[in-house]
């Protein structure tokens, strides 16, 4: 669809921002939503809208959140709507670059509440967000065209293998740690295009979202999975550093509230598979 076209989603919203669009909004914002935030609020959580909580996430990243028709669904979907069920509000969601997203500046400018991304919790984002507890474990996958063997990145250095990654994701850091220089790519979408049309012959990306890509079985005949980097790697949900603590503090609250009542394990197979016994228990 067109950039900048806003879609509903299932009480939610979708807006693709251009550059130009993106510019007007970071130069409106900080003259208008940070009064706007000072003075909306739902239970003593500040909000960019009253009556609903805005959340920031980058399409697509299934299992994380996806369209699906009109709608946006996912994991982080779901979750992010328990937290806005229990302050009695409706969640709209806004598609955003990542990199804006990380940097903590669609938070700061008052685009959106929270940011809700399969986010990795890394000492740098740190910097610049408030995160959430940890919701969710996720590790690095290796997904290659059948017949390349690359069983670990040092297999991808030694034999030259082209290697893809997304843009500005642990995967990539993780890549160019190992010393690899590899493709980057903007989107997952486009990461896994570029397997697909042999831009790459390998891509590293978290392990569920490799796993969402071989249900399709024509990936599946394809493409495999030939090795692992065990990252430990937890996820994150975020809030302007500094500028929300009661929103963060009913984020931990619904994520733990849900592992205590069995939603969040109902989520969980739902979206991902079956849950490992130690993932209710932190």
């Amino acid at each position: 669809m067109p950039k900048g076209s806003p879609v509903s989603t299932h009480g939610r919203l979708v807006r693709r921002s251009t550059p130009l669009v993106l510019a007007a909004a970071l130069t409106l914002s900080a003259t208008a939503c940070s009064k706007e935030q000072a003075t909306t609020t739902a239970g003593g959580v500040k909000l960019v809208k009253s009556g609903q909580l805005t959340t920031c996430t980058h399409l697509p990243y299934a299992p994380f959140q996806s369209e699906k028709g009109k709608k946006i669904v996912g994991f982080d979907v779901d979750l992010i709507d328990l937290v806005a069920d229990d302050l009695g509000l409706k969640q709209q969601i806004v598609d955003k670059s990542f990199e804006t997203i990380k940097t903590g500046a669609d938070l700061n400018a008052g685009v959106c509440d929270v940011a809700a991304a399969g986010m990795t919790i890394t000492p740098e984002r740190k910097q610049h967000l408030a995160f959430s507890t940890p919701y969710f474990d996720a590790n690095q996958a290796l997904l290659s065209r059948k017949g390349v063997k690359a069983k670990s990145l040092g297999d991808i250095k030694s034999g030259k293998i082209k290697l893809g990654s997304q843009s500005a994701t642990t995967g990539e850091d993780t890549a160019h740690a190992a010393g690899i220089d590899s493709k980057s790519f903007e989107s997952s979408d486009a990461e896994l295009n570029g397997l697909r049309t042999s831009q790459v012959d390998v891509v590293i990306q978290d392990y569920p979202v490799v796993q969402e890509w071989l249900k399709d079985p024509a990936n599946a005949a394809k493409f495999t999975v030939t090795g692992t980097v065990q990252t430990g790697e937890k996820y994150g949900f975020a809030v302007r550093k500094g500028g929300n603590p009661k929103l963060l503090a009913a984020i931990d609250k619904a994520i733990k509230k849900a592992k205590q009542d069995g939603t969040y394990k109902k989520l969980y197979e739902k979206w991902i598979g079956p849950m490992p016994a130690e993932a209710v228990s932190q």
